[in-house]
């Protein structure tokens, strides 16, 4: 089935994913496309939308996009540097902005008989984040809604289906974004709004089968949601032909790997559990840098994924739990380097002797949808729910070198700040917590005795993608009886602290 497609043109903006994703929202399918690498306007795509983006279309060499094919065909919306680029480039004027709005604005007109402003209130919340305004706008624009310090806070053209918006509509603090998204993309562009988690199921499963045939596929399960997903979904369309394999790194939570064996064997997955704790001890023994760390780690899955993978006879396929984010970041309008998938999660960078295919059935999907399409396949709810974990565990969680008592340390540690979040009702709360161990030791007292020991940090962060995040008020009594019964259970360490780090400046990992 072919879906219903609106092309996301992207100029560099931090918010380009919020788009497509508050779009895929709506039932709708969406594609992000650099601006310069343009795909082919035929008859697939329904609609265009401008993002944003950290230029000025006053600069030299401001991203300019071929809208030959685009404006006054299709449906266009403009989203900020779309908006001003849109206006700039048909005859109106951007200059710099005497009163730069960044942040929340509310709208002090909305034009009420523009179909895109329907249902959106005179003093509607928006989110600004721009340093020019758009001063004059071609003669057959028409203001639609304005604030008090921005005149052309939106806009349409005459006898076009061509609209603008100077603020985020993709971006939560802007209240009725989604109001005025669903105005554009369902009463304008009449998308039927198809793009299901069920139908996505149906169809990626009947793709796979065409795809892999009788073929073998082997699968690199971390016990996270995305590869769980993608592991389900392959067992639907190929059964017993699918092998997974599941590497105990010795970096994972107490009693995770066993736990989550149990778990997948439970689902009726054709999986493999693989102890090579000590292989992993071995090669970070004496490491102390993040990076080093993480390639040590890298290169030694690689090493027992391959070793796991030779053992299967005719293998074809090697299946990947790839996201869209990862497959957007690869192509950045930016040109800058695209994101690293982490090796040992996404088992990038295999030899190349082992020549195997890729499969990655999640390619499209963003993190959310994962979650939703895993909700429709009937996966555990606890698997589903589970807080994002790094791929190299907790060797960045403990800071400095590794060694086996760190790790025990720390795990007993997670334990009792997870188990406690669960069972005090706030585990579904945070978007993801754990504990860090410090390279520090502090003077402590316990009885009578002086004590020279460790010190661990917690950590729990809300956020809708990682891209950023706050610290979460946990109650202090909370706090109080966590910290108390980390000290008192877990020998080793005599002091604990809380991150009240928000993402920006800090990041939600140490390391």
């Amino acid at each position: 089935m072919q879906h219903e497609k609106i092309l996301i043109l992207d100029f560099g903006s931090q918010y380009t994913q919020l788009i497509a994703r508050r779009v895929r929202e709506l039932n709708i399918y969406s594609e992000i496309h650099p601006f310069n690498k343009m795909p082919e306007i035929d008859g697939s795509w329904k609609a265009v939308i401008l993002s944003g983006s950290p230029h000025s279309v006053r600069e030299e060499n401001a991203p300019i996009p071929d809208l030959s094919a685009i404006k006054g065909k299709l449906p266009l919306l403009g989203v900020c540097y779309g908006a001003q680029h849109l206006a700039h480039e048909f005859g109106g004027e951007v200059l710099p902005s005497n009163t730069r709005e960044y942040g929340r604005a509310n709208l002090s007109f909305v034009a009420t008989e523009s179909h895109l402003m329907k249902g959106v209130s005179a003093d509607s919340q928006v989110w600004m984040s721009h340093g020019d305004t758009i001063a004059t706008i071609p003669d057959n624009y028409k203001v639609v809604a304005s604030t008090n310090d921005v005149k052309v806070a939106a806009y349409e053209i005459e006898d076009e289906q061509t609209y603008a918006l100077q603020f985020h509509p993709e971006v939560y603090h802007s209240k009725d974004g989604s109001t005025i998204l669903k105005n554009f993309l369902v009463d304008i562009c009449g998308f039927s709004q198809d793009w299901t988690p069920a139908t996505f199921v149906d169809e990626t499963v009947a793709e796979l089968k065409e795809k892999i045939g009788d073929d073998k596929v082997v699968l690199g399960l971390s016990g996270g949601v995305d590869s769980t997903v993608a592991a389900v979904l392959l067992n639907k369309a190929i059964g017993e032909n699918l092998y997974c394999i599941f590497v105990d790194n010795g970096l994972l939570r107490k009693d995770e790997f066993e736990s989550v064996l149990e778990q997948y064997k439970g689902m009726g997955l054709n999986v493999k559990g693989v102890n090579a704790k000590d292989r992993f001890y071995d090669v970070l023994a004496g490491l102390s840098d993040p990076e080093k760390k993480r390639k040590a780690i890298g290169n030694k899955f690689i090493d027992v994924f391959d070793d796991e993978a030779h053992k299967i006879k005719d293998v074809k396929w090697l299946a990947q739990g790839t996201i869209y984010p990862d497959v957007i970041e690869s192509v950045s309008a930016t040109g800058g380097p695209s994101q690293t998938i982490k090796s040992h999660h996404n088992v990038g960078g295999l030899p190349d002797y082992m020549k195997l295919k890729i499969v990655e059935p999640l390619n499209t999907l963003f993190k959310d949808e994962v979650r939703r399409i895993g909700h429709s396949l009937s996966i555990d709810k606890e698997i589903l729910g589970r807080h994002p974990f790094p791929g190299p565990g907790l060797a960045i969680r403990i800071l400095g070198d590794i060694t086996k008592e760190k790790v025990r340390i720390l795990q007993e540690v997670d334990h009792i700040f997870i188990s406690s979040l669960k069972s005090s009702g706030l585990y579904d709360k945070v978007w993801q917590a754990g504990a860090i161990f410090l390279p520090v030791q502090s003077v402590g007292v316990m009885g009578d005795e002086r004590t020279y020991e460790n010190a661990v940090a917690l950590r729990a962060v809300e956020s809708t993608d990682g891209m950023t995040a706050d610290w979460v008020h946990l109650p202090y009594d909370f706090l109080a009886k966590v910290s108390n019964d980390i000290i008192n259970k877990v020998k080793g360490i005599n002091r604990v602290v809380y991150d009240i780090s928000s993402k920006p400046p800090a990041t939600i990992e140490w390391e």
